[in-house]
C-alpha cells in the first residue's frame, strides 16, 4: 500500500470544501445591435439553439422593444409549435416541441400585481422540464430560478441587446454566438 501523501493539515482531519459562491452574474461585452426585427428573431433563434430544460429567461424592455418578437426566434431556436404570439391576456401559453426538446412557456407579466400572481401560475411545476421565457419579468421572476438569463431589449426601430447571465449553469457556456447579430 503506497503511503499517504504529506498534508500540513493535523492527521485524521480533512481540508475544509471551499464555500460555494453564486457565480456572479456576467454580461456581454457591449450590447448587440439589431438593426432589423428580423435581426432580433435571427439573434432569439441562436439563443433558444443555446437553452435547455430548466432555462428561465427574463425579458425586459419597453412596448415595442422586441420582446416577442425575440421570444418567437427562441421558439424558432428551440423547434417548437408555433405561432408564437403575445400572451398578454392569457398570461401564459405553452408551446410544445416538435424535435423532442423542451417545451416553451412563454408568459407575459405584465398585468400580473406581482411575485404572488405570478406564483399562482404555477410556473415552478414546469420550469424544470421546459424553458421558460418571462417578458416583462424584472422583479418578478428571478426567484424561478437560480440559473437564469435577464435580456434588456431597447430602441424601436433598431434594437439593443444586452444579455446578463446569473448562475452557474451559464458561468461556463460559450455565448460568443450571440455576441454579434446574424
Amino acid at each position: 500500500m503506497p503511503p499517504e501523501p504529506l498534508s500540513d493539515q493535523p492527521r485524521g482531519l480533512t481540508p475544509l470544501a471551499a464555500p460555494l459562491v453564486p457565480a456572479a452574474p456576467v454580461a456581454l461585452t457591449a450590447p448587440v445591435v439589431l438593426p432589423t426585427t428580423q435581426d432580433t428573431r435571427a439573434w432569439g433563434e441562436r439563443l433558444g439553439r443555446l437553452l435547455r430544460p430548466g432555462d428561465l429567461v427574463v425579458l425586459t424592455g419597453e412596448l415595442g422593444a422586441g420582446k416577442t418578437t425575440l421570444t418567437q426566434g427562441i421558439g424558432d431556436g428551440l423547434g417548437v409549435r408555433g405561432p408564437v404570439t403575445s400572451p398578454t391576456f392569457v398570461i401564459a401559453r405553452v408551446h410544445p416541441s416538435m424535435v423532442g426538446g423542451p417545451a416553451l412557456v412563454h408568459v407575459d407579466a405584465y398585468r400580473l400585481g406581482g411575485f404572488a400572481e405570478l406564483d399562482d401560475l404555477d410556473l415552478d411545476e414546469s420550469v424544470e422540464d421546459c424553458v421558460t421565457v418571462v417578458e416583462w419579468g424584472h422583479g418578478l421572476a428571478e426567484d424561478l430560478a437560480d440559473d437564469r438569463l435577464e435580456v434588456t431589449l431597447s430602441g424601436e426601430d433598431t434594437r439593443w441587446a444586452s444579455l446578463q447571465t446569473h448562475g452557474p449553469r451559464w458561468a461556463t457556456a460559450d455565448l460568443t454566438s450571440l455576441e454579434v447579430p446574424a
